[in-house]
């Protein structure tokens, strides 16, 4: 009979005793030859060469978090206290003429009467004592009559002045600094031909936002045979798991990358606008006039900033003296808005590095070299050129870097590919605001940002994991071990007007 015999049946000694490339290991190429007689020095632990590569930890330095048991949160926020708005000037004389209301200060146009009328729900009333302001004019004037219109009619208290305004759509802004009333004047004691009229009382007015969580989900699988399975790499994940299991490290990094999910999400999600076709039919959300079509999405930090806050391109590092002014145009916006004291500000790199360059312009010395004390450096230390806090004018700035503005493999990528349109960071206000709570209904202190997730007395979707297969839990018959993840949450931004966005 004939025979055959087996290939590689023994090793072949080599004539002469030397180290090869074929006596090792080779890791590369995939053909571990465990037969080499040379042991190989392996450093079994895996090198952590990107550091701490998860972003999560922004929010929970900025905000809070809170549970909610709707499809969507419902906040109002407080109107300005005095009555400013923007219009034209109808010039009918030198010392009396007409102020057409069409804007409030902040650029929103003033609605119509909610009793059916024509009118203008401005709060400009007869005997109000205004300021009237165009390029290069001031004038004091009374207003002597308020018909049901956006229009109200004025008289100037210095002769000759109406006339001098300009008087192109929306030219100009009035103020309403106080009243002026005559002996034994009543309220209804008007002239014109609105003499009947009343003075009336104004009433306070707010702005009601909303916003709706986003279900976010992801999960991990093992089968059975490669759980049990030993490595020879000594594995090490942000979550403090540790061993030669490769499924610890993929399942601990499946986590982590979630949980930024959970953090990127928030900050850079948005609603669907009206044109989209994205369809998630069972998340409309009725009755919500900015829920779009589907009602898809939620509102993120970044739009929620550039649709209801600040933006701004300054601050990039042009030179000291140009950042320093467009720094101080920022608080000059901040003073016109709620004039928060505290603001935290979470930049990348390069905007970091301008602002520093523009702190150390300030030491009277910079320009003939260092000096020693302004940063509290001796000639035996490091030069630290670095700030991490600040005042300027009325205003505490806190700097940090953020991590997911220069990580080239989250926000940094892009914005290196976005270039002019990058984030370059944002500025957010410390500390908490008032605001209405309609499902409590009472004023309530919160954090100017936080998250609301989804939760109740049977269920908490803050953030959910369940093992399902044969693997530990055996829950079924599928030869593998599946870890879940699932969210349920949005981002509450409120006074949205405090905060700056750099582009």
């Amino acid at each position: 009979m004939a025979i055959t015999a087996g290939g590689s049946l023994n090793s072949v000694a080599a004539p002469v005793q030397q180290t090869l490339a074929s006596n090792y290991l080779d890791f590369t190429s995939g053909a571990n030859d465990w037969a080499q007689q040379y042991l190989p020095d392996l450093m079994e632990k895996e090198a952590e060469v990107f550091g701490q590569r998860t972003i999560s930890g922004f929010l929970a330095q900025v905000g809070a978090e809170e549970a909610m048991t709707a499809d969507q949160v419902v906040w109002s926020e407080q109107s300005r206290l005095h009555l400013s708005y923007t219009g034209t000037v109808v010039v009918a004389g030198d010392t009396n003429g007409t102020f057409q209301v069409v804007n409030d200060i902040d650029g929103n146009a003033v609605p119509e009467l909610g009793n059916g009328g024509a009118g203008s729900d401005h709060g400009i009333r007869v005997n109000d004592l205004v300021l009237l302001a165009s390029a290069g004019k001031v004038s004091k004037c009374l207003v002597v009559e308020t018909p049901e219109s956006a229009v109200v009619s004025l008289e100037a208290y210095d002769a000759a002045t109406l006339a001098d305004h300009a008087t192109g759509v929306g030219a100009a802004t009035l103020l309403v600094i106080g009243s002026e009333y005559g002996k034994g004047q009543s309220y209804s004691d008007f002239t014109g031909t609105h003499s009947a009229e009343r003075r009336t009382a104004i009433k306070p007015s707010f702005k009601s936002f909303s916003n709706k969580p986003i279900i976010m989900k992801d999960y991990y699988e093992v089968s059975g045979s490669d759980a049990s399975a030993i490595g020879w790499v000594e594995v090490t994940g942000e979550a403090g798991q540790n061993g030669y299991l490769w499924y610890l490290k993929a399942e601990g990094d499946t986590r982590s990358r979630f949980a930024d999910y959970l953090e990127m999400a928030m900050l850079e999600s948005e609603k669907t606008g009206a044109n989209s076709v994205i369809g998630f039919a069972d998340k409309q959300i009725r009755g919500s006039a900015d829920a779009g079509t589907n009602g898809a999405g939620t509102e993120g930090l970044f739009a929620a900033i550039e649709s209801r806050g600040n933006v701004t391109s300054g601050v990039t590092g042009v030179n000291a003296a140009t950042d320093l002014a467009e720094f101080d145009a920022i608080l000059a916006e901040f003073d016109k808005q709620g004039a928060i004291e505290e603001n935290m500000m979470f930049v990348n790199r390069s905007t970091s590095l301008a602002m520093d360059d523009m702190l150390a312009s300030m030491n009277s010395y910079g320009a003939g070299g260092t000096s020693y004390g302004v940063f509290s450096n001796d000639e035996n230390m490091a030069l630290n050129l670095g700030f991490s806090g600040f005042r300027r004018g009325s205003y505490d700035f806190y700097k940090s870097d953020f991590r997911y503005l220069n990580d080239k493999a989250t926000r940094g990528g892009i914005n290196a590919a976005a270039t002019s349109a990058a984030i370059r960071g944002v500025i957010i206000p410390a500390g908490v605001s008032s605001v209405y709570d309609q499902n409590l209904g009472k004023n309530l202190k919160r954090p100017f940002l936080h998250v609301r997730y989804r939760a109740s007395q049977t269920d908490n979707r803050k953030m959910k994991t369940w093992v399902t297969g044969s693997v530990g839990a055996q829950t079924s018959a599928l030869d593998a071990m599946q870890v879940h993840y699932l969210s349920e949450r949005c981002l509450v931004t409120q006074g949205a007007n405090n905060f700056m966005l750099m582009k």
